[in-house]
Order: structure tokens, then C-alpha cells, then sequence
């Protein structure tokens, strides 16, 4: 091999590094909306200190968690007394580089925000907790187009723990559960905000954002909707042609009457749910019969894995959750994908509605109060490699972004940037 041939072998070669290094995080849950970061070289130990902050700044009251995207983070930050404010930082310092907001005032049980927003492209989209959903071009800052996926369906009193939707980008459209009397799922064109399509509605409102599964080798949009009240009916998964918003495909048999996680895509047609609220989780499957339509098999359920507000992450034919809820202190537990119950912390050490994401072949968990973990993912047992008090210990329960071997974290009043890879 000649040397100028070689010379940009290798400059391909760190140019991918690179990439790999810096991937952003540009939505809810990640790149692939599954929790799952490309990031290399995470640190498996940290100094007695823990691991470096890098900086901190301050934030309001809250769930919504950051994005990341070309070295800037962005949060939907929120004063119930005001509204909604959309920030931008930069990711290396933490300066403020500038925000947008509107009057939205108005408080719910566990005030502050609510959603994460998703980038693309140019542009910025984000579902505040009262309905109001925004385009926003991220170069000259200004609105590009805006609705309101609650009041514009025949929304009245907003939901007991207002709207909370992260938007889901699909070729054209954006796509976000309106669960109004007038409309189920919403998709928009995303560069007009034009309506694409609607579904009716699915049933009671929940709190579930609309996950992208793999079918036969075809998209599926999988929606999840609440038991009306306590009974024991009215809850549904539904299937849906994420162009057109017909209804592929139904499964009844789920009841949670407060759903949060999304559906989780487990391969080869198979759907994992799960929930709060002693729902615990179901496996399904779904196949395209020979006339075009599908069918559903439910392959199990079980009231001992579960999750109250995120979807488990999935390593090696296993999943991870932190399973504590109203009824439950099960912690972290390791499921194999048969429904097998590997292990479980229960309350030593408690998990209780922190974030997850695997990178590296390692867990990154924060415990839902003060704690950061890095956890290596073994279905013979808990095995925690590092940990380190790094918040304050009340509600940390927002989802966790990635990239360049930077993580953000947020508590109820301030939003931390850790270094956890070399």
C-alpha cells in the first residue's frame, strides 16, 4: 500500500472514531430511541470524588430531560408561574447561548416540565406539558410553526399530570399521541406543521409516547393506552402504518391504568410492555398472515418486571429496569427474554425511577435520588463497578443524554455535565 493511500485510510479511520465519539443525542431515549449510545472507552472506575463534573447550571422544577446535538444541549425548562422555555447550551462550557419562551402558566401534581425534545436537522420540536407543540429553526431561533395537540382535538381539563409527549420523527412527519376526544395519534408534516393523518381516539389518557417497531421487516407506529379508571378493561396496544395511521393490528389484553414507558422493540416481531401500578409486563408477538392482516400471540405476562416511567434497556437476551412503583421496591432487575427473573436489588440498592442507558457493554444509571452508577450487565447477578452522590436526592427522574463521553443529569434544581468516558 502506498503511503498517500494509507494516509487517508487512516484519516477515514479517526474520522469515524470520531464520529462514534461524538454521536449526539438527538431525541427521547437516544439515536435509536432504545437508551442505546455508540460511546467507547466508559470509565468502569472513578476517583474516590467520583467521576468529574464538569459543570452545573441551574433549572426549574422538572422531568423533561436534555438533548444533544453539534456541541449545544437543549431543555425544555419550565416556571409554572410563567410557562415553558426552551434552552440551549453549549456542551463543553455550559454557557447559556440563548432560549425561547411562552406563556404557558399553570401547575399540575409534580409540577415543572415534562417532555424531551427531538432535533432535526435545522430544526427543533418540542409538546409542552400543556399542549403546546413548537417547530423551531435552531440557526435563527425563531418559530416555525405551532399547535397544540390537546386543545386542537377537543381537549378540556388538561390531564392530571398534563400532557406529556416526546415527539417521534418519521421520514416526513412527527408523530405524537394526542389521546384528545377527537384524535388518538397525530402525525404532521415537519417542516409545515400540515396534518398528515389522525387516529381516533385509543382509549383512556396515559402518558406513553409513540414508539417505532420493526414487523416483518415493516415500521410499525405502537401506541399504548390507559384502563379507564381502576377497572379491569379498556387499556390496548395498538399497530399502526406510520404513513397513513391505519390500524394494523390491536393487543387487549393490558391493563395500567397510568402508563408511562413506551413499547420496547424486542426483535423478530416481538413487543415488550410495561408499567406501573402492578401492570408489570407483557410479551407479544406479531406476524402478517397470508390474506396481509395481523395477528397478535401473547407469549407471557408477569407481575414481576416492570417500570414505572422509563422502558428497560436490552443487553446479551436480557432487559434492565428499575422496577419501583406505588406498590412495588424491586429496584433493578434483569429479565432474560422469556420472562425468566434473573435478579432483582429490591431496596439494596434502591432503583427508583432514575435513567438508564447502556454504552460501551456498561450501564449508566442514575438511582431516581442521589446516585450515579456505572453497572456491568450480568444476568448472574447485580454488579456495580463505580458509584457517586452527585445529586440532591428528590425525584431525579428524567431520561439521561450522551455524547462525547459527556453525560447530562438533572435533579429538581440543577442539570449536571459528567465526564464518564476517556
Amino acid at each position: 500500500m502506498k503511503f498517500s493511500q494509507m494516509f487517508i485510510l487512516l484519516a477515514l479511520l479517526l474520522v469515524c472514531t470520531v464520529n462514534i465519539l461524538a454521536e449526539d443525542w438527538p431525541q427521547y431515549l437516544g439515536p435509536g430511541r432504545n437508551g442505546v449510545s455508540a460511546q467507547k472507552n466508559i470509565l468502569r472506575s472513578w476517583p474516590q470524588t467520583g467521576p468529574q463534573v464538569l459543570w452545573t447550571v441551574t433549572v426549574g422544577r422538572g422531568f423533561g430531560g436534555p438533548v444533544i446535538g453539534q456541541g449545544k444541549v437543549y431543555l425544555l425548562d419550565r416556571d409554572d408561574q410563567k410557562g415553558d422555555n426552551l434552552r440551549c447550551f453549549e456542551l463543553a462550557t455550559g454557557k447559556e447561548l440563548w432560549n425561547f419562551a411562552y406563556e404557558a402558566p399553570g401547575s399540575v401534581m409534580f409540577p415543572g416540565s415534562r417532555s424531551i425534545p427531538t432535533i432535526e436537522g435545522n430544526y427543533i420540536y418540542w409538546c409542552g406539558p400543556y399542549g403546546d407543540l413548537y417547530c423551531l429553526d435552531i440557526n435563527s431561533h425563531k418559530q416555525v410553526w405551532k399547535k397544540n395537540v390537546w386543545k386542537d382535538y377537543g381537549g378540556g381539563e388538561i390531564p392530571r399530570w398534563a400532557v406529556t409527549q416526546n415527539p417521534l420523527v418519521y421520514r416526513d412527519m412527527l408523530i405524537l399521541a394526542s389521546q384528545a376526544p377527537k384524535a388518538g395519534v397525530v402525525a404532521y408534516d415537519k417542516l409545515t406543521g400540515a396534518i398528515k393523518w389522525t387516529t381516533p381516539s385509543l382509549g383512556g389518557v396515559g402518558y406513553v409516547s409513540p414508539a417505532m417497531v420493526k414487523i416483518g421487516g415493516q415500521d410499525h407506529v405502537v401506541m399504548i393506552s390507559a384502563t379507564v379508571g381502576r377497572s379491569e378493561g379498556g387499556g390496548k396496544v395498538v399497530g399502526m402504518d406510520p404513513l397513513t395511521g391505519k390500524i394494523l393490528w390491536e393487543y387487549s389484553n393490558w391493563q395500567c391504568v397510568i402508563p408511562v414507558p413506551s413499547a420496547v422493540d424486542a426483535g423478530e416481531g416481538r413487543v415488550l410492555i410495561i408499567g406501573g401500578y402492578n401492570a408489570g409486563a407483557a410479551m407479544i408477538e406479531v406476524d402478517r398472515r397470508a390474506d396481509g392482516s395481523y395477528g397478535v400471540t401473547e407469549l407471557y405476562k408477569t407481575i414481576e418486571f416492570g417500570a414505572h416511567t422509563k422502558p428497560p434497556v436490552f443487553y446479551n437476551g436480557h432487559f434492565y429496569a428499575q422496577y419501583s412503583t406505588n406498590e412495588r421496591r424491586d429496584g433493578l432487575v434483569c429479565m432474560s427474554l422469556d420472562g425468566q427473573i434473573k435478579w432483582k436489588t429490591g431496596r439494596s440498592p434502591l432503583f427508583d425511577k432514575g435513567g438508564l442507558i447502556l454504552a460501551d457493554g456498561l450501564i449508566l444509571a442514575t438511582d431516581g435520588n442521589k446516585k450515579l452508577y456505572v453497572i456491568e450487565p450480568d444476568a448472574s447477578a447485580f454488579k456495580p463497578l463505580a458509584s457517586a452522590e452527585l445529586l440532591e436526592g428528590n425525584q431525579n427522574w428524567a431520561p439521561l443524554a450522551l455524547s462525547d463521553g459527556r453525560l447530562l443529569i438533572r435533579d429538581q434544581s440543577q442539570l449536571k455535565c459528567v465526564q464518564v468516558a476517556r
